[in-house]
Order: C-alpha cells, then sequence, then structure tokens
C-alpha cells in the first residue's frame, strides 16, 4: 500500500510544470540563501567549490558549480574508459541480445532507451553502465572518452525519480524521463552517453561553446540538479574493471576499464 502511494505521487509530480516551477526558485536570487543549508544537508565540501559559496547567483548556480583545478585527475592511458561524473554505480554489465538486464529488478532495452536509434544496433551485443549523481555529488558531466561527438538526439519525457525508489518501483524511468543522447567516435569504436533527466530537474545543458572534438576530460555538459547517465559502449570494444559492481563509488576521471579494438 505504501509503495502504491509513492508511485502514486512520484506520477502526479513527475510533470514538467512542477519540474519547472522548483527549477524557477532554484534559479532566483532568494535561493542563494539556502546554499549552505544545502552543503550542510548534502555533506558537500565547500571547499572544493571553484568559488566561495556568496559567490553563487542562486542554489542552481551552485548546484551547477565547477571544481578547483586538479581535484579530478583523468586517469592518462589513451585507451581508459573515464567516469564522465562523481557517481554511484546502480548498474552495470554486458548488454545482452540488446537487453540490459536487471537494474533494480528491471529490465531494459535498448531500443527504447536509445528511442529506435538506428545506433542501437551497435550496442545490441556491448557493455553498460547507469552512473546515479546523488544531490550531494558534483554534477557536471565530462566526456568518458578521447573522439569525436557524431550525433546528438535530444528525446522529450518525464522527469521521474531516478534514485534507488524511481528505480525499483517506477515503471522503467530510464527509457521514460527525459533524455539527452551523445554519440561520439573514439579510435575503437563507438560510445553513447545517455543523460537522463529526473524529479526537479529543469532542463539538461550542454556547455556552451561545444566543440566536436574532444578529450577525455574535457566539459560535456550539466544537469540542474541531480540525476543519471548512462554509458554504452559499441559491442566488444570494452572490458571493465575486475572491481567495480553495483554499489561502487566513482569519481570524475577514474578508469572504469579499458577500450579495445574489434577481434575480427
Amino acid at each position: 500500500m505504501e509503495k502504491r502511494f509513492f508511485r502514486l505521487l512520484s506520477e502526479l509530480s513527475s510533470r514538467k510544470s512542477i519540474s519547472r516551477l522548483t527549477g524557477s526558485f532554484a534559479k532566483s536570487r532568494v535561493s542563494r540563501k539556502l546554499i549552505p543549508w544545502f552543503a550542510r544537508t548534502y555533506g558537500i565540501r565547500l571547499e572544493e567549490a571553484e568559488k566561495q559559496w556568496l559567490e553563487y547567483r542562486s542554489l542552481n548556480d551552485f548546484f551547477t558549480r565547477r571544481l578547483k583545478q586538479g581535484l579530478r585527475p583523468i586517469a592518462p592511458e589513451s585507451e581508459t574508459l573515464v567516469s564522465p561524473v562523481d557517481a554511484a554505480i546502480t548498474g552495470m554489465g554486458p548488454v545482452e541480445a540488446g537487453q540490459i538486464i536487471n537494474v533494480k529488478g528491471q529490465d531494459y532495452t535498448i531500443k527504447q532507451l536509445l528511442n529506435h536509434s538506428p545506433r542501437m544496433v551497435n550496442y545490441s551485443d556491448g557493455f553498460y553502465f547507469v552512473l546515479y549523481l546523488s544531490p550531494s555529488d558534483y554534477h557536471r558531466i565530462h566526456t568518458p572518452v578521447s573522439g569525436k561527438i557524431i550525433e546528438k538526439e535530444h528525446i522529450p519525457g518525464k522527469v521521474y525519480p531516478v534514485n534507488d525508489f524511481g528505480l525499483r518501483y517506477m515503471r522503467k524511468v530510464l527509457s521514460r524521463n527525459e533524455r539527452l543522447v551523445t554519440y561520439m567516435k573514439h579510435e575503437f569504436g563507438e560510445i553513447a552517453v545517455v543523460k537522463v533527466g529526473a524529479m526537479n530537474v529543469s532542463s539538461i545543458q550542454y556547455v556552451q561553446p561545444l566543440p566536436n572534438t574532444l578529450a577525455a576530460g574535457d566539459e560535456l555538459a550539466y544537469f540542474e540538479f541531480g540525476s543519471t547517465v548512462v554509458l554504452l559502449l559499441e559491442n566488444d570494444t570494452f572490458a571493465s574493471r575486475s572491481d567495480l559492481s553495483v554499489g561502487s563509488k566513482v569519481r570524475m576521471g577514474e578508469s572504469l576499464g579499458q577500450l579495445h579494438a574489434k577481434n575480427e
């Protein structure tokens, strides 16, 4: 009964109008007063931020903050897939005949996640990561590989929560929520970086200007309030780090595993 109530509450609050309302408040100057409370509540280290908290114009401005130079070193090897975000791994593993299996008890298809894109065939037997950003995390998204952007797609959708409750009890939130997909070509193949919107996210924004060619660790986009990034690796081009599992915490720039050429 309790789960049904919260599911109904989430359905009602997933309207874009409510998300825009909370987003408007977070961008207002009056929200700036909440920054110290927000930082204390979520254990955010103010000393890591690029600026003093009084220099941020609003709560949203603080939430999308950059960090001080050097705090997130990028794994140096060119064949390394680096984490694009600070996050908890909520799903990972091989894609099985176009299926992402058992993300908090639910299965997804590449077809659903990529909105029937013709590129979905490239990932039907690849590898995936689901990376959840909590409110305490740094919310800029960086490029996980060195390469070239070959396509971008905005997929409209809902704004259901993507936390543990949302993933477990809401129906297929990763493929029903708004998504911004960036396809990149790298030395060994292709990768899809799927940025999934969430409750109280007013938008997912690309950094401006956004060059077509990027180095691993360059800024790509940012969330206005917390969400999830799904990485899809092309078939037969990736081997994950053996010590990573669901529940592992990773930081932006940290190695997730090794890219390699396809076996001919």
